[in-house]
């Protein structure tokens, strides 16, 4: 599965503010509040950013944020257009569906990147069987738990003991005793918290 591997700092450092990809790092020890210029060359011009540079930026700020290829997000724009309602909402609702985004949302990952790879070593399960495929998407009704692999590594009780007492979103509840969650609806834009406009996005590619 192809993903970006490079040095996260730079990108929030692009993006002038912090994108969160690091969890808890972002926030104790974060490279942005000692360096927070953008990367590269300074420049002495103050140049505007035409309206096509701002949608660029908005997108390019939606694909950090999931860990997300320029292809990948493409796709997943071009399946928000065929859907009916507002594309901008059904392209939130496609991000947030996704099996890592609902592991980090559970809080069994400190950022996007490490339930990505809680998935990707098979400590997840959906509706009773073990799937490895950080894209896979979830539905209303849907239980994700903990693999018999999972429950026997050395990061399930850090992570049991770091949920305990912590709030989740709305869409999802979780048991905290048996360390299971289940989606309850689907995503309300409205309610999601995003540091991106969706509305900008689609622009972007309409033109």
């Amino acid at each position: 599965m192809a993903r970006y591997t490079g040095a996260v700092c730079r990108l929030c450092r692009r993006h002038g503010e912090k994108l969160m990809l690091k969890g808890d790092k972002c926030v104790t020890n974060c490279v942005f509040d000692k360096r927070p210029l953008p990367p590269g060359m300074r420049s002495t011009r103050r140049r505007k950013v035409s309206d096509r540079g701002v949608q660029l930026r908005e997108k390019q700020r939606a694909r950090n944020i999931y860990g997300l290829l320029e292809r990948q997000f493409r796709g997943y724009y071009e399946e928000a257009v065929h859907h009916p309602g507002v594309t901008g909402d059904n392209l939130l609702r496609i991000l947030e569906s996704r099996l890592d985004n609902v592991v980090y949302r559970l809080g069994w990952g400190d950022s996007r990147n490490q339930a990505r790879q809680v998935v990707r070593h098979g400590h997840i399960t959906m509706n009773g069987r073990k799937t490895n495929i950080p894209s896979a998407r979830v539905k209303e009704g849907d239980i994700i738990a903990w693999s018999d692999r999972g429950q026997r590594s050395e990061y399930f009780p850090m992570v049991k003991e770091r949920v305990s007492g912590k709030s989740i979103v709305s869409w999802l509840s979780m048991d905290m005793t048996a360390m299971t969650g289940r989606v309850l609806t689907e995503v309300n834009p409205a309610e999601a918290e995003t540091l991106f406009d969706p509305a900008v996005i689609v622009e972007y590619y309409s033109r």
